[in-house]
């Protein structure tokens, strides 16, 4: 599925224009997007109103120093894991002053996969009010085609995230 920069964009400014209603703000934790998330949503005019701030999170280290992901954690499950993106979503929401949040980890490829995390994995958590919800997900295509993919249905949970108020 191709996901243009456009149709990011586009979602990312309904992400805005939905947390400007709550007045809420969003902080980022991100590693197989390395960003994108943020870069999208910062691209919109006026985004300093419900951008609060993004982590880029590649490395392990990065996700215990910054996020407080528990190295028993990584160790246990591995990067790309449930437990390791709910881990940031919490993290990340306790180290900003936003209302919502969103986390990514996952095998965007070509290389990386094992039979049990194959390339495309993708683990995309949302910490609210309400607590935190996580989802898996496997995306078809190369490098940049799960990225994509990985960002717009980043995108597509937080306004669920905001609609439902958690």
């Amino acid at each position: 599925m191709a996901v243009s920069e456009a149709e990011l964009e586009t979602l990312a400014a309904e992400v805005g224009r939905a947390l400007r209603q709550r007045d809420w703000r969003l902080a980022t934790a991100e590693s197989c997007t390395g960003g994108w998330i943020a870069q999208v949503s910062t691209a919109i005019a006026g985004s300093s109103e419900w951008f609060e701030r993004g982590f880029v999170t590649y490395s392990n280290a990065a996700k215990q120093e910054m996020l407080g992901v528990r190295a028993e954690t990584l160790t246990q499950h591995g990067a790309v894991s449930e437990a390791t993106v709910r881990e940031m979503a919490t993290g990340v929401l306790a180290a900003s002053r936003a209302q919502v949040a969103v986390a990514v980890s996952g095998v965007a490829g070509p290389g990386g996969g094992t039979a049990e995390k194959p390339v495309g994995t993708v683990w995309i958590a949302w910490a609210g009010p309400a607590g935190v919800v996580a989802t898996h997900c496997h995306f078809a295509g190369d490098r940049h085609a799960i990225r994509a993919q990985t960002v717009q249905r980043a995108l597509e949970g937080i306004l669920l995230q905001v609609a439902s108020g958690s």
